[in-house]
């Protein structure tokens, strides 16, 4: 008899797919726990208005931490940089497409003073430093609503991977090479959490980690971690596992309009210490910390 598996998940389409994509290669039987957040329940309200990350996982992870699933399925990039003590990060399937993409126009074609939609502070700062004549307007609500609602803007942005496991990727303009707009941390990556003393659990899930996801998310995550739970800037990342296992990654840090966007790189074997410098990087010698400052 195969063994049910009682996965923690949001309610969405998207967020559904992505729940049974994660546990697809194990040999159990998925029963979805289906969890409100306060992120959906709040759904007109601005992400980086209730706090940002976390927002879309606290409730789903609670599920877990109370025995009423056995794992909890996330959109990596929703994941505070920070565990939650008890849980334990026990498997990154393989990654998906981590770029953004243009929905309504490629980025070329965009007429001056064009309106693009988005929530995300990330991608409208980047957006205003390569094209300060944009205006921008704030988008919330799942995918399928923010594709319905394209028509009314010149452009939006949504993570391609998004689009994809929907099967609507073909209402992708352009994916953004990350030279252009870097993704948000862990974008495209799933994420699956455990109970940290539930070794049967991560022994299972351990089938279907991808190493090299894992490290560059890992990486992604450190970086974000080095620059505090305090940064109310844009920022991102982008790390790659090389063939012989190392690590590089890209990262940037911003001002909210886009004005001052800072850049670094940095490579080695251990993914938390490749993430905590290029943060360093930013910080120390790029004057990422009085950016900072500034926003306080």
């Amino acid at each position: 008899m195969t063994r049910v598996l009682r996965v923690a998940t949001r309610g969405s389409e998207l967020a559904r797919r992505q729940a049974a994509l994660a546990v697809s290669g194990l040999a159990v039987t998925p029963e979805l726990v289906v969890v409100s957040t306060s992120g959906d329940v709040n759904a007109d309200v601005p992400i980086h208005a209730m706090g940002g990350t976390g927002v879309f996982v606290k409730e789903v992870q609670e599920a877990v931490l109370d025995g009423r699933a056995d794992v909890a399925v996330h959109s990596a990039k929703d994941l505070p940089a920070i565990p939650v003590p008890g849980l334990l990060l026990a498997a990154i399937p393989e990654r998906g497409d981590p770029r953004d993409a243009l929905v309504g126009s490629t980025l070329a074609a965009l007429p001056t003073g064009a309106l693009v939609a988005s929530g995300s502070v990330r991608r409208r700062a980047q957006l205003a430093g390569l094209r300060p004549d944009l205006r921008f307007d704030e988008l919330r609500g799942n995918v399928p609503t923010r594709l319905d609602k394209a028509a009314a803007y010149d452009a939006i942005v949504v993570a391609a991977v998004a689009v994809d496991r929907l099967g609507r990727g073909d209402r992708a303009a352009e994916r953004l090479d990350p030279r252009v707009m870097l993704p948000q941390v862990a974008q495209g990556a799933l994420a699956i959490e455990c109970r940290e003393d539930d070794g049967d659990i991560r022994s299972l899930l351990s089938e279907v980690d991808d190493t090299a996801a894992h490290s560059a998310v890992v990486a992604e995550r450190a970086f974000l971690a080095e620059l505090g739970g305090g940064c109310n800037l844009p920022c991102g990342a982008l790390a790659h596992t090389t063939v012989d296992g190392r690590i590089t990654i890209d990262a940037l840090l911003a001002t909210l309009d886009g004005r001052i966007v800072l850049r670094a790189s940095a490579d080695g074997d251990d993914p938390v210490a490749v993430g905590t410098a290029v943060a360093r990087q930013l910080l120390d010698d790029h004057g990422g910390d009085t950016l900072l400052e500034e926003s306080a």
